[in-house]
């Protein structure tokens, strides 16, 4: 790996070629929106959320995946830019059932937090109200999957660090959906480990625990970094 020097919103800063823009920025207190990337886990990209302009290439790329290379200029705010992810934040809002007032997690959401910083105050796509199933039947946790964003967080977190695997993707395009154990209710998985480590990661109001208020919804997903970083150290 060597040092690499380029531009971010014409500011110019370095870092590793093994690093994404995404991870340089936030070294240099530059915020890019995401939902579905979270330190101490694998990459997924999926949110699309932090979307950059890169000059010379007319595509928008990911910052969360893309690496840095020498002599790039990356912009991270602009009016295409903010367009986009507008969009995006509307789409996941008329997708899902997300009513802040009435749930658990308001006022700790990273999806209504995103929302309030592109400055959304109404929705201009027409709202889909699907019926979608409310799983209760664990001992500890309830999964609200009217409020899922398929950010893939928890399982991602459940595989790679819990390695238990209860969670996983079912369907496709617009019939994709969370699941536990080929189907399975959650209360009767026989590998979720009721770890919580999914309860931990998720952005919204979509895995919870049970009897908590929404100002006792505090999450601390910083463990996955000292995780990852122990277990580095054990494999060395």
């Amino acid at each position: 790996m060597r040092v690499v020097t380029f531009k971010i919103n014409d500011h110019e800063v370095s870092g590793r070629d093994d690093e994404t823009i995404l991870k340089v920025a936030r070294d240099h207190d530059t915020n890019i929106p995401t939902l579905c990337q979270l330190d101490g886990i694998s990459v997924w990209g999926g949110c699309r959320l932090c979307l950059v302009e890169i000059e010379g290439n007319p595509k928008l790329m990911t910052a969360c995946t893309t690496t840095v290379t020498e002599g790039m200029a990356v912009r991270t705010q602009s009016e295409r830019l903010d367009r986009y992810r507008r969009m995006i934040v509307e789409m996941l809002f008329t997708e899902g059932n997300h009513v802040c007032s009435v749930c658990v997690s308001n006022g700790n959401c990273e999806l209504q937090t995103t929302a309030q910083v592109l400055r959304i105050d109404h929705i201009s796509l027409p709202y889909r109200n699907p019926q979608r199933h409310v799983d209760a039947s664990h001992e500890r946790f309830v999964f609200d999957e009217n409020r899922c964003i398929l950010c893939t967080r928890c399982i991602r977190v459940c595989d790679e660090v819990e390695g238990a695997h209860t969670w996983d993707m079912s369907g496709r395009g617009i019939q994709s959906k969370l699941v536990t154990d080929l189907h399975q209710a959650w209360g009767d998985s026989t590998s979720c480990t009721s770890c919580g480590k999914c309860v931990q990661v998720c952005p919204t109001g979509a895995l919870f625990e049970k009897g908590k208020a929404a100002g006792e919804m505090h999450k601390y997903p910083e463990f996955l970094v000292y995780l990852s970083q122990m277990r580095e150290e054990r494999h060395e």
